[in-house]
Order: C-alpha cells, then sequence, then structure tokens
C-alpha cells in the first residue's frame, strides 16, 4: 500500500502540469539567463567625471578658434562636446567616409591618439581658404582627398597639436607628435583590440551656415595614469603657482628702486623765528645717538650715524618692516 502512495516532489511535477518536459524547461530558462564571461570584451566602468579634461577641451576650443580665423580671415565658433568614454568600434562605425585620420603620439605618455577631422570640415575650410563663402559645397564623399586638400590638412592639423599642447601645458606637459594621415578607419590601430575604451571628444566647427566635426580620440590606456589628476578640477591657486608668482614679485621687488631719507634732527620752533633768520645764523643741533631712515614717509630702520671708509653712513640696528628678515633668508 505504501509503493502507490506518491512522493511530494511527484505532487508538485503534477500539479505544475508538468514531468520532464517542465524540467526540460527550466534548466532551459536557467541556461539562457547565463551569460558567458569574457574578459576580453567587457567594458571598463569609469564613473568619474574628468572636470580637468573638460577644462583642456574648453581651453583647446578657443585656442584653435583664434587659430582658424587667423588661416581663413574667417571667424569660426568651434565649440566642445560631451566627452565620450566608449569601445573604440563604437567610435570607428559613427566615423563618415572618407574621414582624415591624423595619428599623434602625446610625449611623455605612452601610446597614440587620434585626430579625425570630418569631410564637411575639410569642404569647409578649403572653401573660405580660398576665397569661397560655401555656396558650392565640394562633394568629397566616396573619394581620396587630393593633395592640395591633405597640404591644407596637413596645415590644420600642425595648428590644432600647437592649441592641444597649450590646452595641456597647466594640467601637465604634453607634446603631441604626428605620426601619419590616413583616410581607413582598420589602418589606425590605436589600441590593441576593438573593444578597448576611448575617450573621444567632438568640436564642433562652424563658420557662417556650414557645420564641420573634429574629433579627438584618446585611448584610456593612455591617460590612465593620469585618471586622479583629470578627474579633480585644478585648483586655481595651487602651491606651484604660488611660487612662480612669489618667485616673480621677489624679483621684481629686488630691483625696485627707493629713496631713503635719514632723519639726523627734528627741531620744533615757530614761524615767526623762521622769518628773523638772517645769513650767517648758526642753528645748533645735537647729534642723535640713534638714527632713523623712511621710505616714502615709512619707517624703514633704524642705526648709528657715523663714518666708513671717509663716508657719511649708518649702521642697521634694527629692522622695523618685519617682512624685510624673511625676505632676505629666502633669497640667499
Amino acid at each position: 500500500m505504501s509503493d502507490s502512495l506518491l512522493s511530494q516532489a511527484e505532487i508538485d511535477r503534477l500539479l505544475n502540469g508538468g514531468g520532464a518536459e517542465s524540467e526540460v524547461v527550466a534548466t532551459a530558462a536557467q541556461t539562457e539567463a547565463i551569460r558567458p564571461y569574457d574578459p576580453n570584451t567587457q567594458r571598463r566602468v569609469i564613473r568619474e567625471r574628468m572636470h580637468s579634461l573638460e577644462i583642456i577641451n574648453e581651453r583647446f576650443a578657443r585656442q584653435f578658434r583664434m587659430d582658424m580665423f587667423n588661416l581663413l580671415r574667417r571667424n569660426p565658433d568651434v565649440t566642445a562636446g560631451q566627452i565620450k568614454i566608449e569601445p573604440y568600434h563604437e567610435f570607428a562605425r559613427n566615423l563618415p567616409v572618407p574621414t582624415n585620420l591624423n595619428l599623434v603620439h602625446m610625449n611623455p605618455l605612452r601610446g597614440t591618439a587620434l585626430f579625425a577631422f570630418s569631410p564637411q570640415m575639410v569642404s569647409m575650410a578649403i572653401d573660405n581658404l580660398f576665397g569661397g563663402d560655401g555656396r558650392f559645397p565640394t562633394k568629397v564623399d566616396g573619394r581620396e582627398f587630393t593633395p592640395t586638400e591633405q597640404r591644407i590638412i596637413r596645415r590644420i592639423m600642425s595648428m590644432a597639436q600647437l592649441s592641444y599642447d597649450e590646452a595641456w601645458s597647466s594640467i601637465f606637459k604634453v607634446q603631441t607628435e604626428y605620426v601619419r594621415s590616413e583616410t581607413q578607419i582598420k589602418f589606425t590601430n590605436i589600441t590593441s583590440s576593438p573593444n578597448d575604451i576611448v575617450i573621444t571628444t567632438p568640436f564642433s566647427v562652424e563658420i557662417g551656415p556650414h557645420i564641420g566635426e573634429l574629433h579627438i580620440c584618446i585611448p584610456f590606456s593612455i591617460i590612465e595614469p593620469l585618471r586622479e589628476l583629470l578627474t579633480n578640477p585644478p585648483l586655481e591657486n595651487s602651491k606651484q603657482e604660488n611660487e612662480q608668482w612669489h618667485q616673480t614679485i621677489a624679483h621684481q621687488v629686488r630691483d625696485a628702486e627707493l629713496d631713503l631719507v635719514a632723519r639726523l634732527a627734528e627741531i620744533p620752533t615757530q614761524v615767526s623765528r623762521i622769518l628773523r633768520l638772517q645769513k650767517g645764523d648758526v642753528i645748533p643741533l645735537d647729534k642723535p645717538e640713534i638714527v632713523e631712515v623712511y621710505s616714502d614717509g615709512h619707517p624703514v630702520f633704524s642705526g648709528q650715524y657715523g663714518r666708513v671708509n671717509k663716508q657719511l653712513a649708518i649702521k642697521v640696528e634694527k629692522i622695523y618692516a618685519p617682512s624685510l628678515p624673511s625676505f632676505t633668508k629666502e633669497n640667499k
């Protein structure tokens, strides 16, 4: 009789309306919920906001705008876009063809960055450089850049390098070095894997009704040693700036000329007595033991009055300004 009784597990399977098939479905659902983990394709999570890099991009936009004005004699509007942290293949997938891709080294950092000029920006710059106003835009889609276009692009790239170095100067000394230029993204190879994380910043260049784009793409592995420096906003009154300012002021103060006046005596008198003075009258003076020396009416120091090497002199015994001794010690 006991052999005919069902176990609790069998009763549950009957109530759920399944047998072996329900177990297979449950197992398949659990298998689908499991995702394979591949260390080579996982994205790195970067949650910090790179304040210093945003400042660098804004400075670059201002400097690059002035350089473009000097080249084109037109007033462009250069705007820095939002910083993006994405895999390299996503950045490459959104680039139009043909895009002028310039590879640069960021010395002393190790690695290669990318400056990408959109075809619209190249066409807009060339048209304005040769006196056009953009009414007849040049189509560059589906063709290579001509030698003339490449020379102008190289000139713009040189200006962008100088502007970018200047933008980095207050954060970290970086010197960009031009490597080569490409038009196919597959020949760049600035990362070891298409899934590596890059930091990209789009810059919009607008001249009149026409808009072009410049993208700066930096692999995260390049600036990872500067991660703490880039995430923390720079202090305007940093120690280095204070020391440089102090040295400049100290150097200028040392070269400043002052008129020193030594008061040997003070004689109280009346105006009527001065009016009665005649030629040959003598005003008696008592030689003071301590003489005070003034500069612009302010007492500087005091000392004994006497002679040194047949010259009148004052031996300094007390300095009134407390900043002068510390200034002297710092500059010894």
